[in-house]
């Protein structure tokens, strides 16, 4: 049986030979994975958003989707529809691009709130109702969104309660300088890591591995300090002056799930306060609202879970 540690040492090794100098994402997508969550991707164009979906697909032998976000798209051109059939004058249902695996929404801000609101109820309930019926999507189901944190011109912010929906928020930045040069050398010797197949990416993986860990990571031990620490966390990000919304209940749940299968990949046996603390802003920036007068003096999310984590002491 594959352990959780196995399992991300092979699921990184592969990922890495493409997506070169993005640890942190290549750690966050696979604690997704266990955790039945998905990602909301943040970078300027150019730092491997893309490449890194196709990647996680193609290691883990999944189906890949990608719908291009745009103002003209409709809810229908992402989940599907009925078509009337002449030959057989009868609606033959057609299902849309999110009936994968790994769904990549790409500049998600690109398209109007009804097309964004397809995806709630599949990213929630991992199923989506057409005429009157709700469809299973196939096991398992990743959304991957995309948005760049320039150009806002044209685009649609994601409202809070589709922001909610995202277990972790990922800023994709600039690898450093010898990731760069690798990355240069590959493309000079012929290999094009846009391409995971001629990158080298294996399959090395697949869905059974997936549940395999899942299980072990169900196994880890949450001890009830931990959830109070968890409660702490967010009871302080509800009151904190600079924020005019806090983290949700939802928040919580998943920062609790996140940590235990983030423990589970170190072979830990039960979650530690560090395992929390390390999950911390990429499940909270996103849910957060910042108050004008906050914005103005320079506070971001991740510096008032800054201050939020160094206020609340962990348990002993």
């Amino acid at each position: 049986m594959t352990t959780p540690t196995d399992f991300y040492s092979r699921f990184a090794t592969e990922v890495r030979k493409a997506v070169i100098g993005q640890e942190e994402a290549i750690r966050l997508c696979a604690v997704a994975l266990l955790v039945h969550g998905h990602v909301l991707l943040e970078g300027v164009p150019g730092t491997g958003k893309t490449l890194l979906a196709k990647v996680i697909a193609r290691t883990l032998k999944l189906e890949y989707g990608r719908v291009q976000f745009t103002p003209d798209l409709m809810p229908a051109d992402i989940v599907g529809t009925s078509v009337y059939d002449l030959t057989n004058r009868k609606f033959q249902l057609r299902k849309g691009p999110i009936f994968t695996n790994v769904l990549l929404a790409d500049e998600i801000n690109r398209a109007p709130a009804k097309v964004q609101a397809a995806l709630l109820e599949a990213m929630e309930e991992r199923g989506v109702t057409l005429e009157g019926t709700q469809l299973p999507l196939p096991a398992p189901f990743l959304v991957l969104a995309t948005q760049n944190p320039v150009e806002y011109e044209g685009t649609y912010p994601l409202p809070e309660a589709q922001q909610d929906r995202f277990l972790f928020k990922i800023r994709l930045d600039y690898p450093r300088f010898e990731d760069e040069m690798e990355v240069l050398r590959l493309w000079e010797s012929g290999i094009e890591l846009r391409d995971p197949q001629q990158a080298g990416v294996q399959p090395a993986l697949g869905p059974d591995d997936i549940d395999a860990c899942r299980r072990a990571a169900a196994e880890v031990r949450i001890d009830e300090k931990i959830r109070r620490y968890v409660i702490e966390l967010a009871t302080a990000t509800r009151t904190a002056p600079e924020l005019a919304l806090g983290a949700s209940t939802r928040a919580e749940v998943l920062l609790m799930l996140a940590s235990r299968a983030f423990a589970a990949f170190e072979g830990a046996e039960f979650v530690t306060p560090d395992h929390v603390k390390a999950l911390l802003r990429p499940t909270f920036r996103h849910r957060l609202l910042l108050r004008p007068e906050a914005e103005v003096v320079g506070q971001t999310a991740d510096s008032v879970l800054e201050a939020v984590a160094a206020r609340v002491v962990p348990p002993r």
